[in-house]
Parts: structure tokens; sequence; C-alpha cells
């Protein structure tokens, strides 16, 4: 008994220190996963103040202005001659615009802007008693602008003829409109003086009937030969005013405009814009199978920017473009006008009606009448395109001669 008793203790220990052993190892892995959280605790813990320290002290605006400024300073005092070039650079530059704004004010109250021509690669001016143009090429490449000035000398009752052609596209047509347009209504003009109005016509049918004359002898001439104009589609706006004694017509095709400074200075249109987006004019193309989308501009078939224009053939053949000038018929002696103006969009661009008329009225007294100021005014607002202007004062009579461009 006694050794089966000694026996039986001997074991007991051994089993015991077995199960705790089994049990510290039980409890092994829970203890490592207990000392992996208290690691990642303490790494969020740390990230979380260094976040806040950045936030409270790096991340600052005070902290950036002076960051800022000590790389600026570090940089300008040390290796960096590109840096003190740049700087000196920009400097230069400010103080040439200042230079070049101050002089622009001082000549502008001068009445006039001439200081600066030289800028421009290709002007062109001209004046004959109460009439007087400037145009310039501006920031295009080329220059598509045209205008003509037709007065009788011998006969002042026969009517003036005053001209704006704005072409697109190339020159060409611009050029053939103005080679064939003046020269041939001013003839037809004469003729139907001659007849003394017994053929039943009128100075503004004559109009209407040359423009589009001149519209399909263009349009069979560059769809049948291989210039580039007629190749690429070119056309050109048409704007034509005939001053009598009395009235004064004015026909329009596209979206060069004329406006009139009544008695009172205020301003008159003396036609309307030939735009896609108007009703009208958006419904026409739409008859015509056509349609027009928007790209920076409203255009038709995506490709004009006004829905009338003399040329541009291979959108006459789908009948979405037309050459149908409105003609509009002013009463002098009820308008008691002061002066008009004829310019291409490079002018309304950056002029509205109103403002183009108190702008000219305050220059009459120029030698360009305003016409100069006003299209160099238009250029230093940005205008990218070519700027021709045509004012023609009432009050002193008409002028002579022939002028083109």
């Amino acid at each position: 008994m006694l050794q089966k008793e000694l026996i039986r203790r001997s074991i007991q220990p051994s089993a015991v220190r077995s199960d705790v052993r089994l049990v510290d190892r039980a409890k092994s892995p829970q203890t490592d996963c207990s000392w992996s959280r208290v690691m990642i605790g303490d790494t969020m813990t740390l990230l979380s103040l260094l976040g806040r320290i950045m936030r409270y002290f790096l991340l600052r605006p005070e902290t950036l202005f002076l960051l800022c400024i000590s790389l600026a300073l570090w940089s300008y005092f040390f290796h960096t001659d590109e840096v003190k070039t740049i700087v000196k650079s920009s400097r230069d530059a400010v103080k040439m615009m200042k230079g070049k704004v101050a002089e622009m004010m001082q000549n502008d109250r001068l009445g006039g802007l001439s200081v600066l021509d030289a800028e421009f690669s290709k002007t062109w001016e001209f004046k004959n008693n109460n009439v007087a143009v400037y145009s310039i090429q501006g920031r295009r490449d080329h220059m598509e602008d045209r205008f003509e000035v037709l007065t009788d000398v011998t006969n002042k009752s026969h009517p003036s003829i005053f001209a704006i052609f704005d072409g697109h596209g190339g020159e060409a047509a611009a050029d053939f409109v103005k080679a064939h347009l003046p020269d041939a209504l001013k003839q037809q003009l004469q003729a139907f003086e001659k007849e003394k109005r017994d053929s039943g016509l009128s100075y503004a049918s004559i109009l209407e009937q040359r423009i589009l004359a001149v519209d399909r002898e263009m349009l069979e001439k560059l769809s049948s030969s291989h210039d580039e104009a007629g190749q690429k589609g070119g056309g050109t706006t048409c704007l034509v005013a005939l001053l009598s004694d009395r009235e004064l017509i004015v026909a329009n095709v596209g979206d060069s405009r004329g406006v009139l400074c009544d008695k009172d200075g205020n301003a008159v249109a003396l036609s309307h814009d030939h735009k896609p987006y108007q009703l009208k004019e958006r419904k026409r193309i739409k008859r015509a199978g056509g349609f027009i989308s928007f790209n920076g501009s409203w255009r038709v078939q995506g490709i004009l920017a006004m829905s009338r224009s003399l040329g541009d053939y291979p959108l006459k053949n789908l009948n979405v473009v037309i050459s149908d000038p409105d003609i509009m018929t002013f009463d002098l002696d009820k308008l008691q006008p002061e002066f008009m103006i004829l310019a291409s969009d490079g002018l309304w661009d950056a002029f509205s009606n109103e403002e183009a008329v108190r702008f000219v009225r305050e220059r009459l007294d120029e030698p360009h009448f305003g016409a100069k100021s006003i299209v160099l005014q238009s250029f230093y607002r940005g205008c990218p395109d070519n700027i021709t202007v045509m004012v023609v004062k009432f009050k002193s009579g008409s002028g002579g001669g022939k002028t083109s461009q």
C-alpha cells in the first residue's frame, strides 16, 4: 500500500507539469497577437502624432510662406543665374508694358495712337474730304479685308458707293468681288440715271441684282478653276452703301456691319448680321437639309460662321448658305445724320454699335475722323482678326474720286 501511494504521488506532479506546459503552449499564440496589437497601436499613435505636428506646424500658411521665401532667396543668391535672368526679364517686360500703356493713354488723349503703328505688319489708310478709312492686318497671317470708295466728281447727283468686303478661306473671293462689283454697279447706276428711271427699277433693285450677279459669276469661276480659294470654298462678306442727296441705301451679305449716328448722337443700325444662330436663318438652313453646330461659335455645317456670303460654292451647292442681300433704305432728311461707320467684323468683335458711335463721335476732329483710333483700340482689346473701318461724314459734302484696297 505504501509503495502504491508513493508511486501515485510521484506520477501526479509530472502530470501537473505536463498540463502546465500544454497550457503555456496553448496560450503562446495569443500572447504574440497581443504584442502585435500593442506594436501596431503604438505605430498608429506615432503616425497620428506626426500628422498632427505637420498639420499644426509645417502645413500652416505662415510656415509654407516662409518656406517659399527661403527657397526663393536661396535660389536667388546661390547658383541660379537662370533664375536671375528670368526675374530680370520679367521686370523688364513689366516696365515695357507700363511704358506702352502710358504712351497709349497719352496718345489717346492727344487724339491718336500713331506711336504704335510700327507694331503692325501691314496697314492701309485713306482720307478724302468727308471719307476716311483705316485698315490693319492685325494678328492674322494674311490680309483678307478689302474696301472701295467710288464718288463722281463731275456729277454729284450720281450716288457715291462705299463698300467693305471681308474675305475668308483666302483672298480670292474678296478680290473678285472688289474687282467686279463696284465699277459695274457704278456703270449700271449711271445708265439708270440716263434712262430717267423709266425702266421701273430703283437703286435698291439695281444693287440687289448686281450683288447676285457677281456671286453667280464668282461661283462659276471658282468652281470650274483650280484656284486655291475655290478648292477651299473661300468666300466674302459684302457691305455696300449708296449715298445720294436724300437717301442712303445699304445692302448687306454676311457679318460686316454698318451703323449711323443721327442728329441726336443715337446709333442707328444700317444692317443686321447674318448669323446661323438667328431664328430666321436657322429655320432656313434646317429646311434646306443643313445643320448648325457650336465650336467656339455657331457654324453652318460646322464650317462657316455666317449664314450668308458671296462665294463658298460647296455650301452654296447644298443651298444652306445663300447670297441674298438684306437691303435697307434711310431718309437722310429725317435722320439728319452726322456720320456713318462701315466696318468688317473685326471692329464689332470689340465694340457694340452704341459704343462705336460714341467713340468715333468724340474723335471726329482727328485726321481720320476716329477711324484710325477705333481700329487700334479694337486691336488693343484683343481682336484677333483683320480690322477695317470706314467713316463717312455727312456734314462736309461729298468727296470725289476712287480709292480702294
